[in-house]
């Protein structure tokens, strides 16, 4: 396949291409919030062999969380994502053990 060859297949699989392309990210991605939330669970967990109360680990793991997303994105873009976890709490996207009926 020459250049021009190649490059008229790219222009006519671009869009083809281009979803590949985001789906692998998406799916990496995806496998690097599970990887992160285990680290998580793995520390919560022996925190509470350690003694600790739950409801401890919870003010500290908000405190570090917001405090990490302030220094990333600043004080406004975290306060306008926290004024809606209300919604998304609401609709049951923290629920883990969720029972339907």
């Amino acid at each position: 396949m020459n250049n021009q060859d190649a490059g008229q297949f790219l222009r006519m699989n671009k869009n083809k291409i281009v979803s590949s392309l985001q789906n692998l990210e998406s799916t990496a991605e995806k496998r690097l919030n599970n990887v992160a939330l285990s680290y998580i669970q793995e520390a919560w967990d022996e925190a509470i062999l350690d003694g600790l109360e739950p409801e401890m680990l919870v003010n500290a793991a908000h405190y570090a969380a917001f405090c990490d997303l302030v220094d990333t994105y600043g004080e406004d873009a975290v306060a306008s994502m926290a004024e809606g976890l209300s919604k998304r709490i609401q609709h049951g996207e923290f629920t883990v053990n969720r029972i339907t009926q």
